[in-house]
């Protein structure tokens, strides 16, 4: 509300506070275009919404983002990249990581660098430091607190209910039907999930729906390509976190549950844009009459010519068109100065 004024002309704008009374009264208008950013239930009855006036969206949901590691990533930099984007507004992003797939020997690996790395971000307490942040709600808060129930806690669990803090958490021998599993975590819990390879791996992504982001920490550009090839997601990074979507250049959006469409740097400018296109002509003879073959009555002639336009000739390329016209250009130039030259010859005469 604060920045908004010194930019925009208030005309451009209207903002209105409230909360499923209010958006419901909303989805009724009818806008020319619906963009939201949230979770896949909601994007779903926006969606249907939507439907009723035939407007168009773009859907910024979530997922269950994963981070795929394996043994040739250096260990103490992907640690250090994979917590900061856990650890950004206590896991509360939409494209956090939201769980790692990495073998038995990669896990010891990971974790014995994330303890060490946990008190660089933070000091000896996470609780007290400046940059870690609490959970939104209460509701947000005992859901993540639930979710840690039963679970086997390799770092972190600590929580707080009433500063609704909870500790960067990372949970081991975790299995894909686990709760923990089951749904975006959306906090600072980051559970481990053993795979025995890269084809493993892919085959866990593909049985969930497809997320926001994929993240992979490899120097093996072999399985890097496997992976890609093999998955589909709304973006990647590949040996990082997050920052795909600060390159303004490069889309950002989902696919599937993740959302639809996409935005960011002109790809926003496109999306609230419909591109109308417009054909102009002017009333001269000459090409009125060259077209004439489009109106009726359709004749032997009219149908054979039009058939002789509009069918496509395979193997027919137009590359050399522009060739053939600066050689006849050429002759014809040629023709002409000879021609020239006779005359005034014979004007000499």
């Amino acid at each position: 509300m604060k920045l908004l004024p010194n930019y925009l002309n208030s005309d451009c704008y209207q903002i209105l506070y409230g909360g499923i009374t209010e958006t419901t009264e909303l989805l009724k208008q009818k806008f020319d275009y619906i963009f939201y950013t949230g979770s896949t239930s909601v994007g779903k009855i926006i969606h249907a919404a939507a439907t009723e006036n035939l407007t168009p969206v773009t859907l910024e949901l979530g997922g269950k983002s994963p981070v795929y590691i394996d043994n040739t990533a250096d260990m103490e930099i992907a640690v250090k990249r994979i917590l900061w984007g856990k650890c950004i507004n206590a896991g509360q992003t939409c494209v956090a990581p939201d769980y790692i797939l990495c073998t038995k020997q990669v896990q010891e690996k990971f974790l014995l660098h994330a303890e060490q790395v946990l008190k660089e971000f933070f000091g000896g307490s996470v609780k007290t430091s400046p940059d870690f942040g609490r959970i939104i709600n209460d509701f947000h808060f005992n859901r993540l607190v639930k979710l840690l129930k039963d679970a086997k806690i390799a770092i972190g669990g600590n929580t707080d209910p009433s500063e609704r803090f909870i500790c960067p958490t990372i949970v081991i021998d975790v299995l894909p039907s686990e709760p923990l599993m089951q749904e975006e975590i959306f906090g600072p819990i980051l559970p481990i999930v053993n795979v025995k390879d890269v084809n493993d791996a892919i085959k866990l992504i593909n049985e969930r729906e497809k997320p926001l982001a994929l993240y992979i920490f490899s120097q093996n550009s072999k399985d890097t390509k496997l992976i890609l090839d093999n998955t589909s997601s709304g973006g990647v990074a590949v040996n990082d976190v997050i920052l795909h979507i600060a390159v303004e250049s490069l889309p950002f959006g989902g696919v599937g549950h993740s959302g639809m469409g996409a935005y960011h740097g002109r790809r926003t400018f496109d999306t609230f844009v419909h591109q109308k296109s417009v054909l102009t002509k002017n009333f001269r003879k000459i090409p009125e009459k060259i077209q004439s073959m489009k109106y009726a009555p359709y004749t032997d002639g009219k149908l054979k010519l039009m058939q002789a336009v509009l069918t496509k000739r395979n193997g027919i390329s137009c590359h050399f068109l522009p060739h053939l016209f600066f050689f006849l250009f050429g002759v014809a130039l040629t023709i002409g100065t000879y021609l020239l030259v006779m005359y005034l010859r014979q004007e000499k005469l």
